[in-house]
């Protein structure tokens, strides 16, 4: 483990309505002191004192707004066409809107939906997606991964940034898996191109894709251990040689008596 894991703790379980609206509210998963995962005497940042919490979004409640609903609602009705309900599918819908201000006003160009998908329907729903003339999510612009070791039973997530050349929009799609089982299916089915981008997450973050035609490391050389971008990876990951002398990793370079 990081020296910084040792200052992150759980406060929060699952999401909980407001007590006063009955709307969800964001979960907390965990507060984090200092800066760069270096704390107490080690602490060379001048950010010793901050202190960051981090949540996970509520589910948004309907209307979304513009053509959220509709894309929703075109997804739902896809999906059970073939024999899957949007619950089961579909764990929560996010709206993302930093410059949304009024309740009941329409979201902003910089607005995001982000659709939270059960690991096991994510291929369908990809290709409800892909394939429906009234969403057409044809391009995908790539995988990438995040590493929540406080976060029980979904530490890894994988996230997908489909765009809709046709229609002019985006989507998010964010699916989790434990690290006790880090497997996803593949979308190279779906999307061809994820190829390298399910190797680059395989190689920083160790979700396996099941069905990958070839997933190896990418960046990293191929007996290199562990998987660098995790939480649970040693900050500066090795001692760093240069003429001569041993460059030790950040979090051991220097400490205050």
């Amino acid at each position: 483990m990081s020296a910084g894991d040792e200052v992150m703790k759980d406060l929060q379980g699952p999401t909980t309505p407001d007590a006063a609206t009955g709307a969800p509210t964001a979960e907390v998963v965990r507060e984090h002191t200092g800066m760069f995962g270096v704390h107490g005497t080690g602490d060379t940042t001048g950010y010793g004192g901050l202190v960051r919490v981090l949540t996970m979004p509520a589910a948004a409640t309907r209307p979304y707004g513009g053509w959220f609903d509709e894309a929703v609602d075109v997804l739902a009705e896809v999906l059970a066409e073939s024999g899957v309900a949007f619950d089961d599918a579909v764990e929560r819908v996010v709206v993302t809107d930093p410059r949304r201000r009024a309740e009941g006003e329409p979201p902003s160009t910089d607005a995001e939906l982000t659709l939270y998908v059960r690991r096991e329907h994510l291929v369908a729903v990809c290709r409800v997606l892909r394939d429906d003339q009234d969403l057409r999510f044809e391009l995908s612009l790539g995988v990438s991964g995040a590493h929540y070791p406080q976060d029980p039973g979904r530490e890894l997530h994988a996230l997908y940034h489909l765009t809709s050349v046709t229609h002019g929009r985006r989507v998010r799609v964010e699916v989790t898996c434990p690290d006790a089982d880090p497997h996803l299916p593949t979308t190279t089915g779906v999307y061809p191109a994820n190829d390298w981008h399910e190797r680059e997450t395989w190689d920083f973050f160790g979700i396996v894709f099941d069905g990958h035609p070839g997933l190896a490391r990418i960046e990293m050389p191929d007996d290199w251990p562990g998987h660098p971008q995790r939480k649970d990876y040693p900050l500066g990951g090795i001692p760093v040689e240069y003429k001569g002398a041993t460059v030790p990793p950040p979090d051991t370079r220097r400490r205050y008596s």
